[in-house]
């Protein structure tokens, strides 16, 4: 099990959160005389490169930045849920990513550094990737979350993982790529996210997405590092409903959207989000990794800063409408003087 927080109190450590995601620093020792302790290397997993697989070669540059990535992104292809595990399905599935990007997003290359198969086979994704990755000091761009790939390192996870769960192969495999990843790159847990962290979009997948704890903390595991689970924005789509819906259409009135308040997420509702996105200059970047759904009127990490303002529960109007939705549904003081800003918004509706 992971290092809790607890635990790090107990012998004397102590850990900072940091970072508008909630990086961590290094544990310190408390107590005089004791070192700082060093984390653990892991062990490198079997990547098969692209000549493996038969990629087409890239028809531009890879571009190789001196930085290391800040994220690792966890992606699922949203295609199909194959019973065939076998290496070469998984490079079939690594072929057909790169045409699919290459011929219908117009991109050089793969968009994700890697790919992960449901029967735990690893491939590189776009070129030099692994050579890079390998070497620890730089950076591949890629192209898998809009307005981040700069700073991130992505997986696709083959499959759609919205109500079913991974492979156990899968898993297995996802747990040691992120953790050489993390340890190439010095990169906390707590940095381990998925794409709609960054966009608007269903990717992971619910099931998917929901374990990422449990992998921040396998990771933690194999690191020898603490985890600290970071505060993230939920994602509303159509079908939702209950409290988080019921603030988000408050929200939407405050900014002049005409929605109901019933706390049931319809097509006014869609229509609405999409508008302001629009409206905001928010660019559409759902699951790239294959053809998915129409998220555009999603409610997710780049639609909650639009619409959340620092106001106190006591107050008129639709924001303070939708605080005491929040505190009210979580059995919390809803008195006038209680000050909701950003972070209590994302504490809220966690």
């Amino acid at each position: 099990m992971a290092v809790s927080r607890r635990a790090l109190i107990r012998g004397g450590f102590t850990v900072t959160a940091v970072g508008a995601l909630g990086a961590t620093v290094p544990i310190t020792a408390g107590a005089a005389g004791e070192q700082q302790r060093a984390p653990k290397a892991a062990a490198r997993p079997t990547i098969h490169g692209t000549d493996e697989w038969g990629a087409r070669p890239p028809n531009g540059t890879i571009q190789v930045l001196d930085h290391t990535p800040t994220y690792i992104i966890v992606h699922h292809t949203a295609g199909s849920n194959s019973d065939d595990l076998s290496l070469e399905h998984a490079f079939a599935i690594s072929r057909g990513i790169q045409n699919f990007h290459m011929d219908s997003r117009g991109w050089i290359d793969s968009g994700q550094q890697l790919t992960n198969s449901r029967g735990g086979h690893i491939t590189e994704g776009r070129h030099r990737s692994v050579e890079i990755l390998d070497g620890g000091t730089q950076h591949v761009m890629g192209a898998h979350v809009g307005n981040h790939n700069s700073e991130t390192i992505g997986i696709e996870n083959e499959g759609l993982y919205s109500n079913v769960d991974v492979t156990p192969e899968l898993w297995d495999s996802l747990v040691q790529l992120v953790a050489y990843i993390a340890s190439q790159y010095g990169i906390a847990p707590s940095e381990i996210m998925g794409h709609r962290d960054f966009n608007a979009t269903e990717c992971p997948g619910e099931v998917l997405y929901g374990r990422l704890p449990e992998l921040r903390d396998a990771v933690g595991e194999v690191l020898g590092r603490p985890v600290v689970q970071p505060a993230t924005w939920p994602l509303l789509k159509p079908g939702a409903s209950g409290a988080q819906v019921l603030a988000a259409q408050h929200l939407l009135r405050a900014r002049g959207a005409n929605v109901p308040t019933d706390g049931v997420f319809g097509t006014s509702t869609f229509a609405a989000v999409r508008t302001l996105a629009t409206g905001h200059g928010v660019a559409y970047d759902p699951c790239y990794a294959s053809r998915t759904a129409d998220e555009s009127g999603f409610i997710g990490a780049t639609t909650w800063p639009l619409l959340v303002r620092t106001v106190r529960a006591g107050d008129s109007g639709e924001d303070a409408r939708a605080a005491r939705v929040l505190l009210t549904s979580r059995g919390e003081r809803a008195g006038r003087d209680v000050l909701v800003d950003t972070p209590t918004w994302r504490r809220l509706l966690s």
